[in-house]
């Protein structure tokens, strides 16, 4: 898990919050972007229509501007919009899909198959899922004791492998680790030459690497919060 992860959840509330403040000051708006019910709302209607679906995007599908302009001509500003389409990319046996779901008619208007170049953006489910499977590899737990190091304060990075073509590529990606015991810098305490690549199709590890034994840095003097530093930086120049 990474440690600054709980403080990402507290950004998202407050522009949530904010979001919210600025529809009861302001009014509602054609292109405002989706709301918490709404992209529930999507989540029922995509998960009635695929099993094990993992979504990567959800956003508003932009209306053409002529329907923006006649919306604008003949609604008050408080009168919620009554028709509105969300543009979904989500991964479903192995395929990513593009889905466009009509709020009004709770329905789904297409579902295609994407067959380009490229995958799907990394998303925070099949990272922490992907990282779970390290922690409870038993090569990996044999090296952590082995390390006296303690499992807890293992941090890991989730890194693409690059693309290759359709043929030679699939989604893996490889993982890294880093200790922070001692400190909230944990890219200075890199657990040297670790690593393990990670098929997130179909869930499982597929290669891991366990070099030489190389120390791990201190942890002292690697704090970069203004807080820790002795003496006090100087902000005033």
């Amino acid at each position: 898990m990474h440690p600054t992860r709980g403080s990402s959840f507290r950004i998202i509330f407050f522009f949530l919050i904010f979001h919210f403040f600025l529809l009861a000051t302001h009014g509602f708006h054609l292109l405002d972007p989706l709301t918490p019910i709404e992209l529930n709302q999507i989540q029922t209607i995509v998960k009635n229509s695929h099993q094990d679906v993992n979504f990567h995007y959800v956003g508003l599908d932009d209306p053409n501007k002529s329907n923006v302009l006649s919306w604008l001509s003949q609604n008050q500003p408080n009168n919620f919009p009554d028709h509105r389409v969300a543009f979904v990319i989500v991964r479903i046996n192995c395929q990513s899909h593009e889905i466009m779901v009509d709020l009004s008619t709770n329905s789904i208007l297409s579902d295609k198959v994407y067959e380009g170049n490229g995958y799907l953006m990394l998303n925070n489910e099949e990272q922490k899922a992907a990282n779970d499977l390290l922690l409870k590899y038993a090569p990996f737990m044999a090296l952590i004791a082995k390390r006296g190091l303690n499992l807890s304060e293992v941090v890991f990075d989730t890194l693409t492998i690059g693309w290759y073509g359709e043929k030679n590529t699939k989604r893996v990606v490889a993982v890294i680790c880093y200790h922070s015991d001692g400190t909230i810098n944990f890219y200075m305490r890199p657990i040297e030459g670790v690593m393990a690549t990670i098929d997130l199709d179909e869930m499982k590890i597929i290669g891991y690497r366990d070099p030489l034994v190389v120390p791990i840095p201190k942890a002292d003097g690697t704090d970069y919060r203004e807080s820790r530093q002795d003496p006090p930086l100087d902000t005033h120049i």
